[in-house]
């Protein structure tokens, strides 16, 4: 078995995408913002969904990433690259390192957004994942004791046990930028969970 074999066998994750071939820049900007912000990742061009290689020309779609960090991600995203051959066949793989820096590309709409890679899925940040990259990179100590706001806005959402930041709004007291706050912070802290998905994004006491 080869070594791309070996890659291939692993499947769509995390660290891994495949694409047949590269079709919009734009879109494959996100996936590169989303390694990028993430823990880093490759992509496998030339490689179907279900893990079958089909082969591409590697400096066509090497312009094309090219022109995908150039155009559509800020600051640029960093890549490397390697060729693989199967058969008769050529797989270009894009490899892209954790970013040092959080990086955005476009949206569907034309504004630059954050993206984060979930599982398989390339998805798009909000505000709370931004301020969580924030404490990331400069921190907040947190007390050895909750003040009482914060004691009750753990306990609200205990009661809750899975809420959207929508439904955190209307059952809180406190003010829209309050939550964020308290929210943002309490996901650095470990203490509350976010998951996101396709369809939402939910927040739960950790375990």
């Amino acid at each position: 078995m080869s070594d791309l074999s070996t890659i291939i066998r692993k499947g769509e994750g995390l660290n891994l995408d495949f694409k047949f071939r590269i079709d919009d820049q734009k879109k494959i900007a996100r996936t590169l913002v989303a390694f990028a912000n993430s823990s880093g990742g490759s992509l496998l061009i030339g490689v179907k969904d279900n893990g079958k290689v089909s082969g591409v020309n590697p400096e066509e779609e090497y312009y094309m990433i090219e022109g995908a960090a150039d155009l559509y991600t800020q600051p640029r995203v960093a890549f490397d690259s390697k060729v693989w051959q199967e058969g008769h066949h050529l797989v270009l793989e894009i490899v892209v390192p954790k970013g040092e820096a959080k990086h955005k590309a476009m949206d569907e709409n034309g504004k630059w957004r954050s993206f984060a890679r979930v599982d398989d899925h390339t998805l798009i940040g909000n505000k709370i994942l931004e301020k969580v990259w924030h404490f990331e990179k400069n921190g907040v100590n947190r007390p050895e004791k909750f003040d009482e706001t914060t004691t009750n806005f753990i306990q609200l959402i205990r009661d809750l046990e899975s809420a959207t930041i929508s439904k955190l709004y209307r059952k809180s007291s406190l003010s829209l930028k309050k939550v964020d706050s308290l929210l943002s912070v309490l996901v650095f802290w470990g203490v509350v969970s976010m998951q996101m998905s396709e369809l939402s994004t939910t927040y739960a006491l950790s375990d």
